[in-house]
């Protein structure tokens, strides 16, 4: 079995979107557009005749010019992301597959029947489901 992880290359325009992403999700980015807003909004509301005035079709325009990239933007970064944990979820069936293997042969070398495998693990799940029910409690 390999335990060596394939080199995922990403391109630029993935990086790109990751970046873009990343910063969309940040308080930095929510900060950044009340500021924007606030100085849109304030000085077509001070200045007469000022460039957008009321109500603010060009920054209206704009704000959904932005969304529909930043959606875009965002289904890319969950595309490689879902990819990513399709390739885990398969590495971790490989990986169980081969310990599943690994250890009937061992109960078979060690005369250890697959009865008295599967009844040590009942009690074992369910000393754990109690300890959990017992920490869920004491929360």
């Amino acid at each position: 079995m390999s335990t060596q992880r394939p080199i995922v290359r990403t391109t630029t325009s993935q990086r790109v979107a990751d970046a873009i992403t990343k910063f969309s999700g940040s308080m930095s980015f929510v900060v950044l557009h009340v500021i924007w807003f606030g100085l849109w909004i304030g000085y077509n509301v001070i200045v007469p005749n000022g460039f957008d005035p009321f109500p603010f079709g060009l920054l209206t325009l704009i704000v959904s010019l932005e969304a529909i990239f930043l959606s875009t933007f965002v289904l890319i970064s969950q595309n490689r992301q879902s990819a990513r944990t399709d390739q885990r979820a398969a590495q971790d069936f490989d990986t169980n597959l081969y310990s599943r293997a690994l250890s009937e042969l061992m109960s078979e070398h060690l005369g250890v029947s697959q009865d008295q495998v599967q009844q040590r693990f009942d009690q074992l799940k369910s000393g754990a489901k109690q300890q959990d029910a017992a920490a869920g409690q004491k929360a």
